[in-house]
């Protein structure tokens, strides 16, 4: 059985910290649609998508965050963080970028669904409502738990 791909992502930026402990804030986007409106817990995500065996997944990333943010991706050096396998089987690769970013400079993408269910009403939502940036602190709170890895990875990167 093939399972579906998906890659993205994760920006970081120092900080202001001590010089012990330098700060970093990492940018994640809300996910939008009603099935994630009001929600501000365990609903935010690093900008990720599936891509194709035609793909790889680091031209899908680069790809995925202009489609899910509307923004070039950052140039820089992508540190790669890995994968993880979801319980659904996708396989989820991601790599972090140190950038800087406006989140009101960002002009979502856009999926449409049948809403409300066999309504026959099909409307049009934003992949991403919002973006912020975020401590790792509030990011552990925010990030829906399965890319809580990628978060936890990034951290010993930067302690390195």
């Amino acid at each position: 059985m093939t399972h579906k791909r998906s890659a993205g992502l994760l920006l970081f930026r120092r900080t202001d910290g001590s010089p012990a402990e330098p700060g970093v804030e990492v940018l994640l986007g809300h996910m939008g649609g009603p099935l994630w409106s009001g929600r501000i817990s365990g609903d935010w995500a690093i900008p990720k998508g599936e891509y194709g065996p035609e793909e790889t997944p680091r031209d899908a990333a680069r790809r995925e965050f202009t489609e899910e943010i509307g923004l070039p991706p950052p140039e820089g050096e992508y540190l790669p963080l890995g994968e993880v396998r979801l319980s659904s089987g996708k396989l989820v690769t991601i790599w972090a970028v140190e950038a800087d970013l406006d989140p009101a400079l960002m002009v979502p993408g856009t999926f449409t669904l049948e809403w409300p269910p066999h309504s026959g009403n099909v409307q049009e939502f934003p992949e991403l409502d919002r973006v912020a940036w975020c401590t790792p602190e509030m990011a552990q709170t925010m990030l829906i738990p399965s890319q809580l890895p990628f978060l936890e990875r990034l951290l010993v990167l930067l302690k390195a």
